[in-house]
């Protein structure tokens, strides 16, 4: 017990001490592209370190896996330096037994990555996206969605405008039963407009069966009100902008994941993209306990052998692959050629399965 806990101790202090390295390199790098990004802008220097800051854990989290693998092979090349695994071995136990420790390490931090982490994530992600749009365009586009329906809100020289939709087709470019509420520069109503469908086209929204009351003081809004087949509102929103106010389903908590894909279905959207993203989420754990097998497969023994450097690019080469066959496997989900669950649980059995395989025929030959 008192080895496994030391073995345990050692591979979490290398995981944090790599996670820390990682962490300025990435903050450093960071921050140069956000001075080149809002250098055009009124940003102060203070602006661009807090952006930076807020931005760091998104990239920690998405490098999660290359740390774990890099923090094993360092663990077992110092191990294997000191001859502490030789002496470990010739107590008579096998290399299996010595990797229960980092193993039952990388499942907890893939347990905490999910559920302390990933909302941690989640909510300096979208602290982040809102900093920067505010800073680099105004931030006059958004899109939100609740169980009372879907909101958006566009801006333009004439003001800001509201929309309220009780459904929408899956990329919101056609609304149903819809409100607009008009706002000026200096904040005071202009018009609400009711309509039965919206649709978006180049630079407009195009309703059918509207209704528009002027709400400017001094008149009566209903008695001015005026009913049009056809309606064309001027728009600065497209369908890539609305496409992005979706933002990345990193930028949800897990927790808070579940009723936002029911909100996304109730509202008429396609939540394949954050099915997937969350199945994936879950399976984290285990990719995270098949990198630590990967990179204990190819160092896990003497230095004296040789080819040690060999043996670290191949574990990283591998754990690349491995990356971004799950990566690809993701995409494939998201766009529906192949289901959600196999999506996002093959890659990581199929990596746990291959790291026992190599340590199975490494240790038994």
């Amino acid at each position: 017990m008192t080895l496994h806990l030391y073995f345990a101790r050692k591979f979490l202090w290398m995981f944090l001490g790599i996670f820390a390295v990682f962490f300025l390199l990435q903050a450093l790098v960071d921050l140069i592209e956000q001075v080149r990004k809002l250098d055009s802008s009124t940003a102060a220097f203070s602006d661009m370190m807090i952006l930076t800051l807020l931005n760091a854990p998104s990239g920690l989290d998405t490098i999660l896996p290359l740390i774990m693998i890099l923090a094993t092979v360092a663990l077992f090349i110092g191990l294997a330096r000191s001859s502490e695994l030789v002496v470990v071995r010739a107590t008579g136990r096998s290399g299996l037994k010595a990797l229960a420790a980092p193993v039952t390490v990388a499942l907890l931090i893939g347990v905490l990555a999910v559920s302390t982490f990933n909302p941690i994530v989640a909510a300096t992600s979208k602290r982040y996206q809102e900093l920067f749009q505010k800073f680099a365009s105004g931030g006059t586009d958004i899109l939100s969605i609740s169980y009372e329906g879907l909101w958006l809100r566009q801006g333009g020289p004439e003001g800001q405008t509201v929309i309220r939709a009780t459904s929408a087709n899956p990329d919101a470019t056609v609304l149903y039963d819809l409100t607009f509420i008009t706002y000026s520069p200096q904040g005071g109503p202009l018009r609400r407009i009711e309509a039965r469908e919206a649709k978006l086209i180049d630079g407009a929204w195009s309703m059918r069966e509207a209704k528009v009351w002027p709400l400017a003081p001094g008149q009566n809004p209903e008695g001015s009100a005026v009913e049009h087949e056809n309606f064309t509102l001027p728009s600065t929103l497209t369908q890539e902008r609305i496409r992005n106010s979706f933002g990345s389903p990193s930028a949800i908590s897990i927790w808070d994941l579940p009723d936002y894909i029911d909100q996304l279905e109730e509202s008429g959207f396609s939540a394949r993209r954050h099915t997937v993203w969350l199945q994936m989420e879950l399976a984290r754990p285990l990719f995270l306990t098949a990198m630590v097998l990967i990179g204990a497969a190819f160092t896990m023994r003497h230095a004296r052998g040789g080819g040690t450097g060999v043996a670290v690019l191949i574990s990283l080469m591998l754990g690349f692959t491995l990356y971004y066959i799950r990566n690809f496997a993701q995409i494939l989900g998201e766009n529906g050629q192949i289901p959600v669950m196999l999506a996002a649980w093959a890659p990581p059995v199929a990596s746990v399965l291959l790291g026992l395989g190599l340590l199975l025929h490494t240790e038994d030959g």
